[in-house]
């Protein structure tokens, strides 16, 4: 017996201690929170509260408040806090009712602007719809006889009459508008209004079949801002999607075939209406390409006048996107021409230089005949021609020869390319390039090098060599800055120098 009361004992001194620090942190926890611990426990207590304070604001008139001291605020909280009694669902019905006798002392009152927002209160808590729209029908009729309904419908039908549709407030579809926002069922409005936008619809049309693309779009919108509903205007913008998608085709002819200035006069038209329309951009982008390959063709004549222009005009029509790579790329491309005109062109007399060009055409069919076309660098028939266009860019004789060589630059570079020489065949390709190559034959050449190179960039990616992946994203940018799959290469490797290096 004496054990047991012995180990008792012992175990009621061992686990004493600690039940008196449990129920020391207990009481502190209560009397922190012991507000939200009672609002967790007795939730009721809390959503009392906010009625009895939700139905002093609806006594109080204050119906509603951004700060969330309203009645509509109070009564909504209560709700959601105690969703199963029907006392705030009551209470917001009263708040509804309340609103409604707000905005009906409002009209008596002219003061439309309470009114009207009493008024959008009432609707949105559900007020009886009939009352709703009496009293919105009479603020309508009070709104209507204070802006003097009928001068503004004799405005708007003169207005009409003199063609004058749109454009100011006191033009008459804006006038339509006023006296609709008034009375929406005014049927001289409602009239008048489809036959001006029948007449602007019609002035599209006509627009679209004279080639006036901006101005048709620009009635259109202006008749989806009046009448989304109007019967005219689904074919109308039809025609309109039609005239857009041949304005693009022959944009894209007009590149294509070097009609720069018309390809920008078609896009511009095109960006007039809407400035952030994709395949617009992307053609003035596609043009700024075209400008700067057009100053790389001048420079390999040894043009710079001509070069510098293009390049101006390059940075013009996209000073952004991939047409600053292009213009950048244009540049290196001039500069490079610069120096070797320099080193190439010849000093002395008139004369001189004319007896200096028959001997580097002389040069130029003997190493042809040879088959030295394209090499060895510095002896090879297009060396000695480069030194003969830095003399006499534009004599007949030159460009007869430029046009010979032409064949053995396209076949180099297709050996070269094959082979993955990828040097080798840009060097080809500038050689293309120099011999003034057709810009349609060699924008596919441009595209496919620079794909090489990405799929080069690639491996050496994977390989874990970044400065050799970025030097063939630069050597693809370089030569199409348009490639579709130069962004997302740049992406990653953008991603994989944050993980080598995040500083």
């Amino acid at each position: 017996m004496r054990m047991a009361l012995w180990v008792a004992q012992r175990d009621w001194r061992s686990w004493w201690p600690m039940a008196a620090a449990t129920i020391g942190v207990a009481l502190i926890l209560l009397l922190v929170v012991r507000q939200p611990l009672a609002d967790w426990l007795w939730p009721d207590t809390r959503a009392q509260a906010l009625r009895e304070e939700a139905a002093a604001a609806l006594a109080a008139g204050h119906l509603s408040a951004e700060d969330g001291s309203g009645a509509r605020e109070l009564y909504e909280a209560a709700l959601a806090m105690d969703p199963d009694r029907p006392e705030a669902r009551d209470g917001l019905s009263q708040v509804a009712r309340a609103a409604l006798a707000q905005a009906r002392s409002a009209l008596d009152d002219d003061r439309f602007d309470d009114a009207r927002a009493a008024l959008a209160l009432a609707r949105e808590l559900a007020a009886p719809r009939a009352a709703v729209d009496a009293v919105d029908a009479a603020l309508r009729e009070r709104l209507a006889a204070q802006a003097g309904l009928d001068d503004l419908r004799a405005r708007a039908d003169d207005a009409y009459a003199r063609g004058d549709l749109h454009g100011s407030a006191n033009s008459a579809l804006p006038l339509y508008r006023r006296i609709l926002g008034l009375r929406p069922d005014d049927a001289d409005a409602l009239r008048g209004r489809e036959d001006a936008l029948g007449d602007l619809l019609q002035q599209a049309r006509e627009d679209l079949r004279l080639g006036r693309y901006a101005a048709a779009a620009h009635a259109v919108a202006v008749a989806r801002e009046f009448d989304t509903g109007h019967i005219d205007l689904p074919d109308t913008q039809a025609r309109l999607g039609e005239e857009r998608d041949a304005l693009l085709r022959r944009a894209q002819d007009d590149l294509n075939a070097g009609r720069l200035e018309r390809t920008e006069a078609r896009y511009r038209e095109l960006l007039e209406t809407d400035p952030d329309a994709a395949e617009p951009l992307e053609g003035m982008e596609q043009l700024a390409l075209a400008y700067a390959r057009r100053a790389e063709r001048a420079a390999a004549d040894f043009r710079f006048a001509d070069a510098d222009a293009a390049l101006a005009e390059a940075s013009r029509v996209a000073p952004g996107g991939s047409g600053t790579a292009a213009v950048d790329a244009a540049v290196r491309h001039v500069e490079r021409a610069r120096l070797s005109h320099a080193q190439l062109r010849p000093a002395g007399s008139p004369a001189q230089r004319r007896d200096r060009l028959r001997v580097l055409l002389a040069q130029v069919e003997a190493a042809e005949q040879r088959g030295d076309l394209l090499t060895p660098p510095g002896e090879s028939a297009y060396d000695r021609l480069r030194a003969a266009r830095a003399i006499a860019p534009d004599d007949r004789e030159v460009r007869q020869a430029a046009a010979r060589l032409l064949p053995a630059a396209v076949g180099c570079f297709d050996r070269e390319l094959r082979a993955n020489s990828l040097a080798r065949a840009r060097a080809c390709l500038d050689a293309r390039t120099a011999l003034s190559e057709d810009e349609a034959t060699l924008r596919p050449a441009r595209r496919r090098l620079a794909q090489r190179w990405l799929a080069v960039g690639d491996e050496r990616l994977g390989a874990g060599e970044l400065a050799a992946a970025r030097a063939a994203h630069d050597a693809a940018r370089d030569l199409d800055p348009a490639v579709p799959e130069l962004s997302a290469f740049g992406e990653r490797l953008r991603a994989a120098g944050s993980a080598v290096d995040p500083g």
